[in-house]
């Protein structure tokens, strides 16, 4: 639990980490916008002219799906060197060590947040529709998200201390995942008979509501609900995970 003592630790580490994550960079925070526009390009060019997938408004689907999937994918990517990249910290210093994972959820939150200006450009010049749902549905799937993002981050970070090949595994899952996650085409192009799956997907139904909130200004309750069980069986997951093991960080890093 985040108490009113560690709020200026998680400032601290707030700037630590976004001084560390753009130390070389020239753009700085505008690759958090630049990544998927060129992403977004280069799919629109691959999928929707070349193989020519037929989604109505494509561009705009691209951006609505891509930019929280990036949000949700920076944080997990990280998530291997979160707690031994922090290893003199960890070893100097007595502190909550979650800490270190919730900071890395509020930065790429936070780029998410300062990218949502570009996202709703997309909305008004292709068509999309701005509703009232997006007062309570916008702080609705952050907070979702936020929380998936955060306990993958720490359940990950903690087991890799232990076992260092988790990164590599990682990077092959979540290229399959992203594959598997309805982004690049719709979800109504899955056979009928698997559409009931949606919901067993970690990450299908929360892109989805994404999707649907920037292109018809609504989302699913459904989808929403499958969402939120998702992000609480992993935080209590990488919870159980934190507390059988954080107490050997010291020794092992």
């Amino acid at each position: 639990m985040i108490t009113p003592h560690h709020r200026d630790l998680v400032t601290e580490l707030l700037r630590k980490e976004l001084k560390v994550r753009y130390k070389r960079l020239a753009l700085g925070y505008l690759w958090s916008i630049l990544s998927p526009l060129l992403y977004a390009g280069l799919y629109y060019v691959v999928f929707g002219r070349i193989l020519q997938i037929r989604s109505e408004n494509y561009p705009l689907f691209l951006i609505a799906g891509l930019f929280p999937w990036q949000w949700m994918t920076n944080t997990i990517n990280v998530a291997p060197t979160t707690f031994i990249s922090n290893s003199a910290l960890i070893k100097k210093t007595l502190f909550p060590r979650y800490l270190i994972p919730f900071v890395v959820a509020i930065q790429d939150g936070l780029h998410f947040l300062v990218s949502l200006p570009v996202v709703i450009l997309f909305v008004v010049m292709f068509g999309g529709v701005v509703s009232w749902e997006w007062v309570y549905g916008l702080p609705l799937l952050m907070a979702v998200q936020f929380c998936m993002a955060y306990s993958l981050n720490l359940m990950i970070a903690t087991f890799t201390v232990f076992f260092r090949d988790i990164e590599r595994f990682l990077q092959i899952g979540m290229t399959f995942l992203f594959y598997m996650t309805p982004i690049l085409y719709s979800e109504t192009m899955i056979p009928a008979e698997y559409q009931h799956l949606i919901i067993y997907h970690p990450m299908a139904p929360l892109m989805i509501n994404w999707r649907s909130m920037f292109m018809q200004g609504t989302f699913n309750f459904q989808y929403l609900l499958a969402s939120a069980v998702w992000s609480l069986v992993f935080f209590l997951f990488a919870k159980l995970v934190y507390r059988k093991l954080s107490w050997r960080f010291a020794e092992v890093l």
